[in-house]
């Protein structure tokens, strides 16, 4: 069979990938630690479970708008206003089974032939993936050239030209864990006022998972944006719900039939129950996601002083997300090769940096929002290789 060129150009998660090797290696009878996959340890709050239980026992098992329930538009209307004091109507929002859709569908709407777009480079890497499946370049900025892995807005607008579609932003960041604050936000902002045929995705999935009592940056402060910003949020990491296949964006009400038509041609609409769970998520209590926070605010640090006590390894302290990104040159090898060692020799599972771009070669990601315990092993188990 003759399959079309561009579906041979889709890129992966390297940590689906990684995570197959440890459950083969698990089957083995090794004993392996996993800090790659991106998801935490805590289970979905208990009244978000049950207000699903109770929409399917109340017989709520059919198909709803492509678009969400009115009601779930209006929980996440409201809890946008409750935050950022933005005022974001229902009809700007569409529900979607995960964040990937609001992805996928926003660069499918710029990416051709022609047209470039501007992504994190190391980043998610699904936006590389989806750019080169339209057939537009995909032009990276480097977030390594910054010790703190934060967004160097002047290199950001520098890329942008005539040809620039889409301009990606991603924060707090995976998989660096950097968090880019408010004044540099503002900065980009006011400058991306200068180039209005420039549209903003700006994905916001860990805007719940900030440290050090710092406030999350929102592009939705920026209401002068509104015409051409796309922000991608939901439930997955705030209320640790990533099976469950919820997500939110905000979009530009120019583009709300064309989502919606999106959504008609993909998925239909968004599972009819869960949706009653994730108004139950934004309209109740949040003593889930402040203990989940505090938790990992621990973790972070104890992750941080540990990797930083090994030889050869330094890394930043992560301000947001639940993720680090050592830097493991010093050790004589570089990000592939170090990932090897750890979950052949050691039995801890991270993720190679370039699984998230070309720039980080010497960079692996591990996952914090695992045990204490765990975390204390799996420091112990690499220090015993290196040294």
């Amino acid at each position: 069979m003759k399959i079309a060129k561009n579906v041979s150009r889709l890129g992966t998660e390297a940590v689906y990938n990684i995570f197959a090797q440890t459950k083969e290696l698990a089957k083995q009878g090794k004993d392996i630690l996993d800090l790659s996959l991106g998801q935490s340890d805590f289970k979905s709050p208990k009244h978000v479970v049950d207000a699903a239980i109770k929409a399917l026992k109340e017989g709520h098992h059919g198909y709803t708008l492509p678009n969400g329930t009115i009601e779930c538009r209006e929980a996440v209307s409201r809890k946008i206003k409750n935050l950022y004091n933005a005022n974001i109507e229902p009809k700007r929002i569409v529900i979607m089974p995960g964040g990937k859709p609001t992805m996928h569908y926003a660069i499918s709407f710029f990416g051709e032939l022609g047209a470039e777009i501007i992504y994190p480079n190391p980043g998610f890497p699904i936006y590389e993936s989806m750019i080169n499946y339209t057939g537009a370049k995909a032009v990276p900025y480097n977030l390594m050239e910054k010790n703190d892995n934060s967004i160097n807005v002047e290199k950001v607008l520098s890329l942008i030209n005539a040809k620039t579609r889409l301009l990606i932003l991603c924060n707090p960041h995976n998989p660096t864990g950097s968090f880019t604050e408010k004044s540099e936000i503002d900065k980009l902002a006011k400058g991306l006022l200068n180039f209005p045929n420039v549209t903003i995705l700006s994905d916001e999935i860990y805007s719940r998972l900030i440290f050090d009592e710092k406030e999350m940056p929102t592009l939705l402060n920026y209401p002068n944006l509104y015409d051409r910003l796309i922000v991608l949020d939901g439930w997955s990491k705030t209320y640790a719900m990533t099976g469950w296949r919820l997500g939110w964006g905000v979009w530009p009400e120019s583009l709300i039939d064309h989502v919606f038509r999106f959504c008609v041609n993909s998925h239909s609409c968004v599972n009819t129950a869960a949706q009653y769970a994730a108004i139950a998520a934004l309209d109740g209590p949040e003593d889930h996601l402040n203990s989940m926070r505090k938790e990992f605010d621990i973790r972070r640090k104890l992750i941080f002083e540990g990797l930083n006590s090994l030889k050869g390894v330094k890394c930043n302290l992560p301000g947001g997300s639940f993720f680090i990104f050592p830097d493991v040159k010093n050790t004589g090898m570089n990000g592939e090769e170090f990932f090897e060692k750890c979950l052949h020799e050691a039995g801890v599972a991270t993720i190679p940096g370039t699984a998230f771009g070309k720039f980080a070669v010497h960079n692996v990601r591990l996952n914090f929002a695992t045990s204490r315990e765990n975390i204390s092993k799996a420091i112990e188990k690499i220090d015993k290789i290196l040294n």
